[in-house]
C-alpha cells in the first residue's frame, strides 16, 4: 500500500492507471482511494471530482501529442522527414506514457461537454499537422500525388493509436525496430 501522504500528482497518476485499465466508468473514487491507501472521501482534498481527474489525465495526453507536433514541424528536411518525426514522436508518447495515452485515446469521450470540446480541438489540431505534412509531401514529391492527406492521416493515426493495444516491449521488436518498421510501412504506402 502506498503511503497516505499522497500528492495531487500521485492521485492523478493513479487515476490515469486505473482509467487505462478499467475505463472511466469502471473506476470509482473508492477504487482510487483503495489504490492510494486513502478513504474515498479523503480524495476530495486533492480533487473536486472523478471528472476532474479525467480532465487532468486527458489534458496531459493532449499536451504530450501537441509537443510531438511542434517538434515534428521544426524538423528540417522534407515532408518525409517530418512524417518520420511524427511517427517516432507518437510511438514514444504512447510507449512512455501508456496509461495517459490509453486514457486520452479511449476515455476522452467521457469528458463533460466543455472539456470534450477543448480536447476535440486539440486532437483536430494534432491531426491537422499530419494532414499538413502529408499535403507538403505531395507538393515536394515525398509522397504520391494521388493521396488524400485527410484520409491518409486517418489511416496513419489509426495504426499509431492501436499501439497501446498490441505492442509488447518484451516482444520481438524493440522500440527502435518498431519505429523503423512503422515508418517504412507507412511511408512506403504513400511514397
Amino acid at each position: 500500500m502506498i503511503s497516505v501522504r499522497n500528492t495531487r500528482s500521485d492521485v492523478i497518476h493513479a487515476a490515469g492507471r486505473l482509467f487505462a485499465e478499467r475505463g472511466y466508468h469502471g473506476t470509482s473514487m473508492r477504487d482510487l482511494g483503495k489504490e492510494l491507501g486513502l478513504l474515498g472521501s479523503s480524495l476530495y482534498s486533492h480533487v473536486e471530482s472523478k471528472q476532474d481527474l479525467l480532465v487532468e489525465v486527458v489534458e496531459e495526453g493532449a499536451r504530450l501529442f501537441e509537443a510531438v507536433a511542434e517538434q515534428a514541424r521544426a524538423t528540417p528536411g522534407t515532408a518525409r522527414d517530418r512524417l518520420a518525426a511524427l511517427v517516432a514522436g507518437h510511438v514514444n508518447v504512447v510507449l512512455d506514457n501508456v496509461n495517459v495515452a490509453r486514457t486520452f485515446l479511449n476515455e476522452a469521450r467521457m469528458l463533460d461537454a466543455e472539456h470534450r470540446e477543448r480536447i476535440v480541438e486539440a486532437r483536430d489540431h494534432y491531426e491537422g499537422v499530419f494532414r499538413s505534412v502529408l499535403a507538403d509531401g505531395v507538393g515536394d514529391g515525398s509522397f504520391r500525388s494521388d493521396i488524400d492527406p485527410k484520409t491518409s492521416s486517418i489511416y496513419i493515426l489509426s495504426v499509431l493509436n492501436a499501439l497501446e493495444r498490441w505492442y509488447d516491449p518484451a516482444g520481438p521488436l524493440d522500440r527502435d525496430e518498431l519505429i523503423g518498421d512503422l515508418t517504412t510501412f507507412l511511408i512506403t504506402g504513400i511514397g
